[in-house]
């Protein structure tokens, strides 16, 4: 690990259907924030509609095909990720779970280090889901 990795976070993983909440830092978006009450971390789930199994292989596959990805852990409906920027050497933890009844497949990414991140776990969020999209038309 390098000087800008920082420490793996405590209470990552799902529990009651839900990612730990982020902190007040601008640097972390969550799929299973209250829209309502934190917006500014808010981002909508990933939806598929067919089979779950392969949206959910086509979005973990995704993932762990990116760039500087390091796989932390991986289940049945629930990968963590660990996602290093190419100048610094700064972690991002990304992770997933997959809500088969509800078709949706959640997503929180955010900074282990500093307060902003300009953007890029929104951006990563998105681009996971154009990407997921053009996977599942083909």
């Amino acid at each position: 690990m390098g000087l800008f990795s920082g420490k793996s976070p405590q209470g990552l993983g799902v529990t009651n259907g839900a990612f730990k909440p982020c902190s007040w830092k601008p640097n972390c978006v969550n799929s299973t924030a209250d829209p309502a009450r934190d917006a500014a971390h808010y981002v909508e789930p990933l939806t598929f509609s067919g089979n779950a199994a392969k949206a959910w292989t086509a979005a973990s596959t995704l993932v762990k095909n990116g760039t500087r990805v390091s796989i932390v852990t991986e289940s049945t409906g629930y990968l963590h990720a660990e996602v290093r920027s190419k100048a610094m050497g700064y972690v991002d933890d990304v992770e997933l779970f997959l809500d088969d009844t509800a078709k949706l497949i959640h997503v929180r990414s955010a900074s282990r280090l500093g307060v902003r991140d300009f953007g890029v776990n929104r951006a990563r969020v998105e681009a996971l889901r154009g990407k997921l999209g053009a996977a599942l038309k083909s």
